[in-house]
């Protein structure tokens, strides 16, 4: 994706993707102008639309909060579609790549007003894994998934998962020993949305933990903010 999208000279994709998720984190805090992602990933843009499709259902998380951002318009609509033609996942798609195209499709029916038929349908995703995969590979495979953490998007996924919450919470623990705050905040944001998790994981002050030793990750702040904003996890 990152070659097909960038050109010689052009700003890495890497760091398109960190701008935008530093703006999905100041609009789900409350602060700065109200969120647009037209104007932070403009249509056209190659790179922009790469960017979305890394950033998945969370290019629309502010919309998902209704008193942080004005609903999403017509030029939104523009850049996600485009997006979502741009990058479809092929046959041989590993299953986070469909997993991720299935959450931004969701998310665009349920936060975008064009409706459903504006938009692709929502692939149909693989979900044997969620019960086979030894916990290990089901934490880094559900951190890759965060971005479907969100309030109304993969409640399929979520009901299924509920059953490996034990699992998900040693991974959190193990990605914090190593010091992989991506894949800590990943999983501590599911974490957050699933029930029952263990009093015991110190998951509040384990995901404003991750957050300071993150170094400022944008990706990290997203999760963490999204934890804290939709599941009142995280202080």
């Amino acid at each position: 994706m990152a070659e097909q999208a960038q050109g010689a000279g052009a700003v890495p994709l890497s760091a398109v993707v960190a701008d935008a998720a530093n703006g999905v984190v100041l609009a789900l805090a409350g602060g700065g102008d109200p969120y647009a992602l037209s104007r932070l990933l403009r249509q056209g843009d190659a790179m922009a639309s790469a960017a979305i499709r890394v950033l998945g259902a969370d290019a629309l998380a502010p919309y998902a909060l209704d008193h942080r951002a004005v609903p999403g318009g017509e030029n939104d609509e523009a850049v996600v579609r485009e997006a979502l033609a741009a990058y479809p996942p092929g046959p041989d798609a590993s299953a986070v790549s469909v997993w991720t195209y299935r959450g931004l499709v969701e998310a665009s029916h349920a936060f975008l007003p064009g409706g459903a038929d504006r938009f692709p349908q929502a692939p149909r995703a693989a979900s044997a894994w969620v019960t086979d995969d030894p916990w290990p590979k089901l934490s880094h495979r559900v951190s890759q998934l965060a971005a479907l953490a969100l309030p109304g998007v993969a409640q399929d996924l979520a009901d299924r998962l509920t059953a490996r919450t034990d699992d998900l919470a040693r991974g959190f623990v193990r990605a914090v020993r190593r010091r992989d705050w991506l894949q800590a905040a990943g999983l501590g944001r599911w974490l957050a949305r699933l029930p029952d998790v263990p009093p015991t994981l110190g998951l509040d002050t384990g995901l404003a933990f991750v957050r300071q030793m993150s170094d400022g990750d944008p990706r990290v702040a997203l999760h963490v903010v999204a934890a804290r904003q939709f599941y009142g996890r995280g202080g």
